[in-house]
């Protein structure tokens, strides 16, 4: 079955496309370059965030929330940075910037409550997840987790037509949506999503993880992050955590899950330990969106 008059649609154009109307706050490009270069302070990094007033209010809350229990108020950007660290907040600034860049999506197509609900308690868990491993920066599995699916939300805005029917069509056939989408497109929203990352010039250790969470030994140089982001996202669809494109609950890599090396009764754990944060982060970063 093809679709009716369809052009072909490729990766590279659907990135194309979106760039040429979102894109990320020309803060953050400012403050990448700024944790990049070896001369600049604490006091440099502080100033570039707090030109957006709104981002400094969502990170000084979500400094002072459950996700990092810290006992002391952290009453300042520059305390911020202090306990969190420069490349942990700038990943903490970049899920923060993107869920305001995509607006316009129609509610029949996407609940966009729903969405980023299903992908903050996704970046939840990848990060609790990561903790309860001692993997280091475990900013960049929560940053992965939320940004999974940006490629549900690239094609929503560029070809939203072609997404009703791919929904459609994969509730009819019974399959799942991103096999959906490869059968009839040739890729999936994961690699769109991977693509545009890699255009905004994301670091790879977030932008890989993100184009194979559904593929997660594809994975070249971060396979136990796609492994981290791919068992997240099976989790938040198990426990109703919000929804995406995807009717149904997607079938486990088993390489992956042998991958992170846990028991059931650990991952039941892990689960309990992220709870808590799932409601106030997701209002946090929600605030204004």
């Amino acid at each position: 079955m093809a679709f009716a008059d369809q052009p072909v649609y490729t990766v590279a154009w659907l990135v194309d496309r979106t760039s040429t109307v979102y894109s990320l706050p020309l803060f953050y490009e400012r403050l990448n370059e700024a944790i990049n270069h070896p001369r600049t302070s604490i006091d440099d990094i502080a100033k570039i965030i707090t030109e957006d007033q709104g981002l400094t209010a969502r990170l000084l809350r979500l400094a002072n929330s459950p996700l990092f229990g810290w006992f002391g108020k952290v009453d300042s950007i520059n305390k911020a940075v202090t306990i969190i660290g420069t490349q942990q907040l700038r990943d903490l600034a970049l899920a923060a910037s993107v869920m305001g860049v995509f607006t316009g999506i129609p509610p029949e197509l996407m609940s966009m409550t729903s969405f980023w609900r299903h992908s903050v308690a996704c970046g939840i868990i990848a990060r609790t997840l990561a903790t309860w491993r001692r993997e280091p920066n475990v900013e960049r599995f929560f940053v992965a987790g939320i940004l999974h699916d940006i490629g549900q939300l690239m094609m929503a805005t560029t070809i939203p037509p072609v997404v009703m029917e791919l929904m459609q069509q994969s509730r009819s056939t019974k399959l799942p949506y991103h096999l959906t989408e490869a059968e009839r497109l040739g890729f999936d929203h994961a690699d769109a999503g991977g693509a545009l990352l890699q255009s905004w010039k994301i670091p790879a250790n977030i932008a890989e993880p993100v184009e194979h969470h559904h593929h997660p030994s594809r994975a070249a140089q971060f396979p136990l992050e796609a492994a981290t982001i791919h068992l997240s996202d099976l989790i938040c669809q198990a426990m109703d955590y919000g929804q995406t494109g995807e009717w149904c609950l997607p079938p486990l890599d088993t390489a992956a899950w042998e991958r992170l090396g846990m028991s059931s009764h650990q991952l039941g754990t892990i689960i309990k330990q992220a709870e808590p944060q799932l409601e106030e982060t997701f209002s946090i970063l929600t605030e204004g969106v």
